[in-house]
């Protein structure tokens, strides 16, 4: 079994298993496949170019670039060059690229990274980084990185630093995760022996895997693009851009290519059920489909059941989803709901919950997903705030243990990791061996004395006529009058009296009257790069009085902003 991600990139060239390799698809359902042999060549063209530029083993190059093949060029480049690879997001809120500029830089140089590469449509608007931070083999053009010969390859060790990624920043600035080969290969593959053991490959079954998510976030590049290259098959990349569009191109792929495992965040199940219509899904057939993995944000039950119902007539099986939790400092997943098992919740009740203690009941209550027992090799305890061990039931804070665990924040001078132990920041308890997570500590709100979970307010207002779905926010604020509770709604639809709608709506299910209902108009909220809400920073914007809608981005600002660009990359040229 290969030791480095150079080592199963050789492997899987060597190996060109038919059809395997990297199909990109693109909005109009237009698809290349490239081999991994290809992919290999590729990236040994890519090394050698980056060498020239000036990059030396061991230097970290940050990565720019949407879901395109150039992504794995240099992905893939970096490791045979011997550099560190540093997956950074691409601008996709036009309205807010000041604030682009700024999280960019600031990522640029907590990695300490020698060089940004971009693609050319990236690189338009890039040039203002370079006002901010000034990276020693500066903005570079990925079309124009020489096609250079590599004298030597780069084979790396399995403790050798593979990537650094960057962790959500929900509550803080985005913290930079440093992985090591070994760590990430041991995610991938208990995550593929998992899928193998109940669902064995045979000569006319094998496993794909079908993702629209970002490369650049750890659920698409680790859980994604690693399985398929460790255990040599094809993984089907649609662009984000082109899901959140028109969700129906996710469907329509794993039907086409026959996809069998795909990972989404929870709100991705719900803009499917809300967007698609029936005339989008002629010929779709999901029953290839056995693991629909739903993880890295809160997970609703409800979410969960209206998916499967509405698409059991194309063939979903009712096994498929599968509720998961994991975190970038884990090199991804913790916990897997067993699959060929349908979903489990657990309903607990809503008072108790609040005083940080979960008693289920039959009927009512709260209901909270289960997101299944510790992987293999994996530990998982909840702790009280002194560090002491809590029993089933008792909500406290979720630590967790494993061969993927992080090597450490990169460069920090302080870690998180205790005797092996990484307390994870969310709250939850342990059900009959499984996690059930309830929340942020961070963002948990405290009134009169009880603990509410953000998101029970937040999915209160989604069925509200004219709010967004998946688009509000609930904060607690300590002001001279108290404590508050203050909920920020994004609107689809304006209309008179949407706001006491949703005073009424949280009112019914949570029992809790908010002291202001800000209404706001769509994009507004703050969210981190993979689409997760930021409750602490709207509600700092909004004591500011920054919390405003971005800019529209009209021709005239779009042209300026790609004169501001081009001007910087010609001043630090």
């Amino acid at each position: 079994m290969t030791s480095t991600l150079q080592a199963a990139l050789s492997r899987a060239a060597e190996l060109d298993r038919p059809g395997a390799g990297m199909r990109f698809v693109d909005r109009r359902e237009r698809a290349t496949l490239l081999s991994w042999e290809e992919i290999r060549g590729r990236a040994l063209a890519m090394a050698g170019g980056l060498v020239e530029a000036g990059v030396r083993p061991g230097e970290r190059v940050c990565i720019v670039v949407p879901t395109e093949p150039v992504f794995a060029d240099l992905f893939f480049g970096c490791l045979l060059a011997g550099a560190v690879p540093v997956p950074l997001y691409p601008p996709v809120r036009l309205g807010r690229l000041d604030e682009y500029f700024d999280r960019t830089a600031a990522m640029v140089e907590a990695a300490s990274a020698v060089a940004i590469v971009a693609s050319a449509r990236v690189l338009r608007v890039l040039g203002q980084v370079l006002d901010r931070v000034q990276p020693r083999c500066g903005l570079l053009d990925a079309a124009k990185v020489p096609s250079t010969p590599l004298d030597v390859i780069h084979q790396g060790v399995p403790d050798e630093l593979a990537m650094v990624q960057f962790s959500s920043g929900t509550t803080v600035a985005p913290k930079p995760v440093a992985l090591t080969h070994s760590q990430v290969l041991a995610n991938s593959r208990a995550i593929a022996e998992l899928l193998l053991d109940r669902y064995p490959e045979s000569a006319g079954h094998q496993h794909c895997g079908v993702s629209w998510l970002p490369l650049y976030h750890d659920m698409g590049l680790i859980g994604c693009i690693f399985p398929a290259l460790d255990h040599p098959s094809s993984i089907t990349l649609l662009p984000p851009e082109a899901f959140l569009a028109r969700p129906a191109l996710w469907l329509r792929a794993l039907s086409k290519y026959g996809g069998t495992i795909s990972p989404a965040p929870d709100f991705a199940y719900a803009l499917c059920v809300e967007r698609i219509k029936d005339s989008e899904l002629d010929g779709v057939d999901l029953s290839r489909w056995v693991a629909a993995l739903d993880g890295a944000e809160p997970i609703s039950p409800a979410n969960l059941r209206s998916f499967t119902e509405r698409f059991a007539p194309y063939g979903l099986r009712e096994t498929a989803l599968n509720p998961v939790y994991g975190l970038s400092e884990a090199a991804l997943a913790v916990t897997f709901s067993e699959m060929s098992k349908p979903w489990r919740s657990v309903r607990v009740d809503g008072t108790m919950l609040a005083r940080g203690r979960a008693e289920e009941v039959d009927e009512g209550g709260v209901e909270l997903a289960r997101l299944g027992a510790p992987l293999p090799g994996f530990s998982v305890e909840i702790r009280d705030a002194e560090g002491g061990v809590l029993p089933d039931s008792a909500i406290g804070r979720v630590h967790v243990a494993g061969p993927s665990l992080m090597q450490g924040y990169l460069d920090r001078d302080t870690q998180p990791i205790v005797d092996g132990w990484l307390d994870t920041g969310d709250l939850g308890f342990l059900y009959d061996g499984e996690l059930v997570v309830t929340g942020r500590g961070k963002d948990i709100i405290v009134l009169r004395g009880r603990n509410h979970a953000p998101q029970d307010i937040e999915r209160a207002v989604d069925d509200v006529e004219g709010a967004r779905t998946g688009c509000a926010v609930a904060v607690g604020r300590i002001s001279q009058d108290g404590e508050q509770l203050l909920v920020f709604v994004e609107v689809r639809t304006p209309r008179e009296g949407l706001a006491d709608d949703c005073i009424r709506a949280i009112q019914a299910a949570c029992g809790l009257r908010p002291n202001l209902v800000q209404l706001l108009e769509p994009g507004t909220l703050p969210r981190t790069s993979s689409g997760k809400l930021r409750r602490s920073e709207a509600l700092r914007r909004w004591e500011s009085g920054k919390l405003a809608a971005p800019h529209s981005v009209t021709p005239i600002r779009l042209a300026g902003a790609l004169a501001r660009s081009a001007l910087a990359r010609w001043r630090h040229g």
